[in-house]
């Protein structure tokens, strides 16, 4: 691929003047820059094209001249151009002797993803724009819609965006705003909404239509200070078959409105909301088409950062790992590995709240099942349990106080939904059903593979490793533990559903700012620090993963710091790893600590204990989960583990020959190596497809 990483991040300025064609030239390079040239979308990307002194001479697109598109670079002996019209599929772009084919994919996708999971609800009626009107019917199956840009402004008596009344003059109570490049200007916003990859998107900008030509890469809105934020939403429960009625965050208000104001361009799309499509790679393919259409639109950004909390955290390290390039840094709160983590260790505990509650009622203290949970306590560990709830399709099913199952966003009818007696052919509402383009399917039933393996090796309590149990497909419970299939434990870690920090993660500023709740609610401390050593154990130091710890953190001190990191690793053009640059740039304020209170800052490491070890401990300690306790990694990363013999002196206890035999009976394989990776454990392809695109393709649900 020509296209690489760095080039979406490079400041361009580009000239008005249109590039002469020069009869001999000598063309070095030619490289797009709003996207990887194998996977365009839309019909149109902007390409870079350096030369010799000579110039890039004539340029032709499958055989037609498109010189004219090219416009001077500020770089020396580059043009910039933004080709138009491509064909779907391969086209060529020649000049001076070299060419580049460019790939081009439907705006409507899919690209990476897979083929359309089906049904799908759309949603574009429902969609209410900034106006108060809807995006519209939809036009296809497919749920497009025509794109509407309407202009909105902050007039100086209010706080919100409210309608421009014209585009042709600016009302008199128009607010002014300074930008972070120190400019003042009106507070006019241009808001575009339309559909891309089945979504529905929307990009936000300061440009006043009165003063500015339409923009352009060459004629950017002038109060963009060239950077970018991507936005996203939170949630997963319910995110599976519908388009999205709204965007997962309003990017017209709160601190969105003020980037607005700082100049800042803002994207977003439906599919990174995990609540309308809990789909990592739906969410990476989205974030990379809105990018490459926000580009094609007002130029390269200098930068782009990501910011979300629980759920929107998840897509912001997901796609910033799995998609190297697409963020430049990213700020997280309330933080999870990845979406899997959440009702993997959910599973875990649904099964112990089973085995304690009905297989098993008299056989443990509260504390005893407290202490085999990890958790702080029995309202914690059944929080965390029920968000298995997410990968159980039955609907109705009674179990411990607060569970949910077959959880379903009210647009889906009710006659697609599956239920095992009435509609055992109908939708699945589970993770793993609507990512099983990834997973793969079920031979017989076309039911979403998992990669859960069910272990759990508490050697602690014999009788509940012997009766534990399982689940099946329907997640109803079996006396059989459950094992995991082992082609959608590979795909899981290839795909990046598991978030390892070994892809684009490693080389940019990974900021955990805060959130804190060990009580309730399952958004608990130990998933925090599963991505810092997620980070260590894939690239041996976390110097790029800062974590701030407590309910006070200050937001606007966290978003500084971040972007004077960024903007120092940019200005780095040294011949360092990016990752040696992110570590060496990170700055010197920016240190791990705690926030007690918005005034008090705690600077110390921060660490995993429940134990009042350090000052950040006491204030907040952290609990765990059953296969910590059990002996796994905090990683929380073997879906599968590695076997090995049992060997007595790895127990601090002292087994009974009647013991000891029970064991071998209760684990004749062996028991997990946790020292081991995971059964088919291995590192993330970045940039991985599983159709349409052949590039990287990593699996073809079509053809297993």
């Amino acid at each position: 691929m020509k296209f690489n990483t760095k080039s979406l991040s490079a400041a361009i300025a580009i000239g008005f003047a249109l590039c002469s064609s020069i009869g001999s030239s000598a063309v070095l390079d030619i490289a797009t820059l709003s996207t990887h040239a194998d996977r365009v979308s839309g019909g149109d990307v902007l390409v870079q094209i350096t030369s010799d002194a000579s110039g890039a001479g004539t340029v032709t697109l499958n055989g037609v001249d498109v010189t004219s598109a090219f416009h001077p670079g500020t770089a020396a002996n580059t043009v910039v151009g933004l080709l138009t019209g491509l064909n779907l599929g391969k086209n060529t772009l020649a000049a001076g002797g070299k060419s580049l084919v460019i790939t081009n994919y439907s705006i409507k996708g899919p690209i990476v993803s897979g083929p359309y999971v089906q049904p799908f609800i759309c949603q574009t009626q429902d969609f209410r724009l900034p106006d108060g009107t809807t995006l519209g019917i939809p036009i296809d199956v497919d749920c497009s819609a025509p794109t509407k840009i309407i202009y909105l402004y902050r007039p100086t008596d209010g706080t919100a965006l409210i309608p421009l009344p014209s585009t042709s003059n600016l009302p008199a109570n128009v607010a002014m705003t300074t930008t972070l490049t120190g400019l003042t200007v009106p507070f006019v916003v241009r808001v575009e909404t339309g559909t891309m990859d089945r979504g529905i998107y929307q990009n936000a900008i300061l440009h006043d239509p009165t003063s500015e030509p339409a923009p352009t890469p060459f004629t950017p809105p002038k109060a963009w200070n060239k950077r970018l934020l991507a936005q996203h939403g939170a949630g997963c429960p319910g995110g599976w078959y519908i388009q999205g009625a709204a965007e997962g965050t309003n990017i017209l208000t709160g601190t969105n409105l003020t980037r607005l104001g700082e100049g800042w361009g803002i994207f977003i799309n439906t599919l990174q909301n995990p609540s309308t499509s809990c789909n990592a790679t739906v969410a990476g393919e989205a974030t990379m088409m809105g990018k490459e259409h926000f580009i094609e639109t007002f130029g390269v950004p200098t930068y782009t950062l990501s910011t979300g909390s629980s759920g929107g955290a998840i897509t912001s390290e997901g796609v910033g790992n799995t998609f190297p390039g697409l963020f430049d840094g990213i700020l997280i709160s309330a933080a999870f590995p990845d979406t899997l983590s959440i009702p993997m260790s959910g599973a875990d505990g649904h099964l112990l709240a089973h085995y304690f509650t009905v297989t098993n009622p008299a056989g443990f203290t509260v504390d005893q099942q407290v202490a085999v949970s990890g958790y702080k306590g029995q309202q914690a560990w059944f929080d965390a349990a029920n968000q298995s709830g997410r990968i159980d399709p039955v609907p109705g099913r009674v179990d411990i106080p607060g569970y949910s199952s077959a959880v379903w966003n009210a647009a889906v009818p009710v006659a697609l939904r599956y239920n095992p007696v009435t509609n055992p052919g109908g939708a699945r509402p589970t993770m793993f059903d609507w990512v099983r383009n990834i997973y793969g399917r079920a031979p017989v039933t076309g039911f979403g593979l998992s990669p859960n393996s069910g272990a759990i090796t508490t050697t602690q309590f014999l009788d509940l490793n012997q009766s534990i149990g399982g689940v099946d497909q329907d997640f109803n419970y079996v006396a059989n533990r459950s094992v995991g299939d082992a082609g959608a434990i590979k795909r899981t870690y290839q795909a990046g559903l598991n978030m390892d920090g070994s892809g684009g993660l490693r080389d940019i500023p990974v900021f955990d700012m805060g959130g804190y709740n060990d009580t309730s609610g399952y958004h608990y401390q130990w998933y925090r620090f599963a991505i810092r050593e997620r980070l260590r154990e894939a690239n041996g130091d976390v110097g790029n993963h800062v974590m701030w710890r407590g309910s006070s953190v200050p937001q606007p001190k966290a978003w500084a710091l971040l972007n004077m990191w960024v903007l120092a690793v940019k200005q780095d053009h040294s011949s360092l790893t990016d990752h040696q640059k992110v570590v060496l740039h990170r700055p010197s304020v920016l240190v791990d600590g705690c926030w007690p209170s918005t005034s008090q800052f705690v600077a110390e490491p921060q660490t995993l204990s429940s134990a009042p070890n350090t000052t950040c401990n006491t204030v907040y300690p952290s609990w765990t989960n059953p296969r910590f306790v059990a002996g796994g990694p905090i990683q929380a990363n073997r879906y599968k583990c590695q076997l090995k013999p049992i060997n007595l002196a790895d127990y601090t206890v002292t087994f009974p020959p009647a013991e000891i035999a029970r064991l071998s009976s209760t684990f004749p394989a062996g028991v997990c190596d946790w020292s081991k990776p995971g059964v088919n454990q291995t590192g993330v392809v970045t940039w991985p497809s599983f159709g349409p695109s052949p590039d990287n393709l990593v699996f073809d649900v079509t053809n297993p």
